[in-house]
């Protein structure tokens, strides 16, 4: 057994995390909360450690570099290699996690027990801050109780406290679903919790010379279908607008007095001790006027990663725009999107496209590719979100301004690009994107690949699936009927334009199919259909 964490056993467990996660891959891609062919958490946690291993592998440790220890050293190369790899939510909140325990560990020698638990309570709180949105029943939840079990051992014996902590996470694993519905709806934990959970096992393993003796999870039973919780926001209020500022306490005290004045939920964190200098604050407040909010921010300060949700979509709006100079530089999006009728019709628009589902680093690539000093990414997906957020932070020191407009589905995308207007400031642009693509929503059609609990009923594999904003509504045998039936069910709520994306699987006559019902039961409606060629989704939707 160890008793200490040095760079080798790092080096070991880097390997061994990575072998571990790909025996369990499969198993982590079937942990997804809807019965949708296209879960890919494993797959993404894979690619994620495959990149941090080569960070290792193309830079040997050398003990005291830059005077660090090696195994600071070591968790710094695998922290960066991993962000930069990092793939989906997952990828991203794992590289946090290296991240975290790399800085809590940089001047420490010698990790024994305390020390590894300290660090573990930083790999938490970084995890968290990775998150704009934090949720219990996820990762951060297992995270949180490993940190807690390894400071509750209170010793320094190694072995007892990664014991303790991969116990404890595997406990706050099988509780997932009692903390989040659309767990225990699918009777799945949290997939991203089962990666750590496979992680951390291999710490272990490392650690004592023995791999845990614990069998899988076992999957929450099915419940009945349950209502999913949804923020509406203020009743009077139609937007919610968030954004961090570096000003001085006398220019923040008066912003809360604007702001208070211009609608309601406000809140301004940061430092209230620092009466002197600037320093950073967060700021959140539910408005109608969001061009008055963000205003009276720039009066206030320098605010920046400004994000707009409007509540009838629940969709977050504008990533971090920068002030354009008064030259007006040059601008460029990037889009991420599966499938070449989609790749064609953004690279029409402009774009630079990039396949699904890329990692960090790839797009960041793409950015610089642009030429562009202020660039608009367009994730296309929620997972790729977090990775679009890493690319845009990673972009920063070439001196490139990268703002992200949360688009989740390539319909939304459509809408923002259709506003573009270059003789706008870069981040009024960037909002009119944003509102464009929250006024848009959209739907998919699937099959199902297992069976599941959802809140429309149980599936079994095979069935047709309609989902709206990526929530299962509809359940069918016969995919032109439900095609239809969703089509029907979105237009009852209002629409004016209907776009039409046709996957890879569709069959030939869809479109027409689906264009001739439109015309009969919504003749006033106009509709766009093109063939996208995406994978999975025979059809996506988008109504504005």
């Amino acid at each position: 057994m160890l008793e200490t964490l040095d760079a080798a056993a790092l080096h070991r467990w880097c390997a061994g995390g990575l072998a571990a996660l790909k025996r369990h891959q499969d198993e982590i891609n079937q942990l997804n909360v809807y019965p949708v062919p296209d879960g890919d958490t494993g797959t993404n946690l894979v690619l994620t450690m495959t990149s941090a291993e080569q960070a290792l592998r193309l830079e040997r440790d050398d003990p005291g570099v830059d005077g660090q220890p090696a195994p600071a050293r070591v968790l710094r190369l695998l922290a960066r290699g991993a962000l930069l790899g990092a793939r989906g939510n997952s990828g991203v909140i794992v590289s946090q996690i290296l991240r975290g325990l790399a800085d809590a560990l940089g001047d420490t020698p010698e990790v024994r027990g305390r020390a590894l638990a300290r660090a573990l309570r930083a790999a938490g709180a970084a995890a968290y801050s990775a998150v704009a949105e934090p949720v219990e029943g996820t990762v951060l939840s297992v995270v949180t109780a490993a940190a807690a079990a390894a400071e509750r051992a209170d010793t320094d014996d190694l072995p007892a406290v990664v014991r303790a902590a991969a116990t404890a996470a595997a406990e706050a694993l099988a509780r997932t679903p009692e903390q989040l519905p659309a767990l225990a709806r699918a009777g799945v934990v949290d997939a991203g919790g089962r990666g750590l959970c496979v992680l951390l096992d291999a710490l272990v393993e490392v650690v004592t010379g023995a791999a845990p003796d614990r069998p899988g999870p076992v999957p929450a039973p099915p419940r009945r279908p349950l209502a999913a919780a949804r923020e509406t926001g203020s009743i009077e209020y139609a937007y919610e607008v968030q954004f961090l500022l570096d000003a001085d306490l006398a220019a923040v005290r008066r912003l809360r007095a604007e702001l208070a004045r211009l609608g309601d939920s406000l809140v301004v964190v940061g430092d209230e001790a620092e009466t002197t200098g600037t320093s950073t604050w967060n700021v959140h407040v539910h408005v109608n006027d969001v061009g008055a909010a963000i205003e009276a921010g720039v009066v206030a300060g320098r605010p920046y990663q400004i994000s707009v949700t409007r509540f009838e979509d629940q969709l977050p709006g504008a990533g971090p725009p920068e002030p354009a100079p008064a030259d007006a530089p040059e601008r460029a999006a990037v889009v991420v999107a599966s499938g070449p009728g989609l790749a064609a019709i953004f690279a029409a628009e402009g774009a630079t496209v990039v396949d699904g589902n890329p990692s960090a680093g790839e797009l960041l690539g793409a950015v610089r590719s642009t030429g562009a000093s202020r660039v608009v990414v367009l994730p296309n997906d929620p997972n790729t979100q977090a990775v679009a957020r890493v690319a845009a932070e990673e972009a920063q020191p070439f001196g490139i301004s990268v703002s992200v407009v949360p688009t989740r589905s390539p319909v939304q995308a459509l809408a923002a690009l259709a506003v573009r207007d270059p003789a706008r400031r870069f981040a009024d642009d960037v909002i009119a994107m944003a509102e464009a693509a929250g006024a848009c929503r959209y739907a998919e059609v699937c099959h199902a690949s297992r069976e599941a609990l959802t809140v429309a009923g149980r599936c079994h594999p095979g069935d047709v699936l309609g989902l709206v904003d990526g929530e299962v509504h509809l359940i069918g045998g016969d995919l032109v009927q439900t095609c239809t039936a969703l089509l029907d069910r979105m237009l009852g709520g209002g629409g004016e334009l209907v776009t039409l994306l046709l996957g890879a699987d569709a069959r030939e006559d869809l479109a027409e199919v689906l264009r001739a019902h439109l015309a009969r039961r919504w003749p006033f409606v106009e509709v766009h259909h093109y063939s996208g060629g995406q994978p999975f989704y025979p059809l996506l939707v988008g109504v504005e």
